[in-house]
């Protein structure tokens, strides 16, 4: 039996647990939708619905035309 696709809440914990544990650095550049499509064996929607959790949530930024990013401590 195949296994059951992550959720997008899964995906954000996993991300945050990766941020925090210093795997994506502040300043760092997180992966794309596509990359956490094909990371986490989901679809572009799923990663994309992740990512703008995080982003609700502060604890990523998004730079238009240049990626989705860890904050620096200061911002």
């Amino acid at each position: 039996m195949p296994a059951i696709p992550l959720s997008y809440t899964d995906i954000a914990a996993d991300i945050t647990s990766r941020i925090n544990n210093g795997e994506y650095r502040p300043g760092a550049k997180i992966p794309s939708y596509s990359q956490l499509a094909d990371l986490y064996s989901v679809s572009f929607s799923t990663a994309a619905r992740a990512v703008a959790l995080l982003r609700d949530r502060g604890v990523v930024i998004g730079a238009p035309g240049r990626g989705v990013f860890v904050p620096d401590a200061a911002e």
